[in-house]
């Protein structure tokens, strides 16, 4: 077997990384809390933590790897709809 290659095997269990969560949870410029879906599908702006981290888990049916909260200090808006929907849940 002269003309034989060496062709490299993949490792059988390659490590895969988890996906992101998909609702990110954390306030804004005002102090209200915002759930962000990545995919851009649902979202809000809600009153209280527990209002937020409830309509994330509804939405997720209740996954809890399908949601994180933003890094201490960050911002988070809801482009776009902050402007259009001021009511509070």
């Amino acid at each position: 077997m002269a003309n034989a290659q060496h062709i490299p095997r993949r490792p059988a269990h390659r490590q895969i990384s988890p996906a992101p969560a998909r609702f990110i949870i954390g306030r804004n410029r005002r102090g209200g809390w915002v759930v962000h879906d990545r995919q851009g599908l649902v979202g809000g702006l809600f009153r209280n933590e527990a209002a937020a981290l409830h309509f994330a888990a509804e939405e997720c049916n209740h996954n809890p790897a399908d949601i994180c909260h933003a890094p201490e200090g960050a911002i988070l808006e809801l482009d776009g709809f902050a402007t259009i929907f001021s009511n509070l849940h």
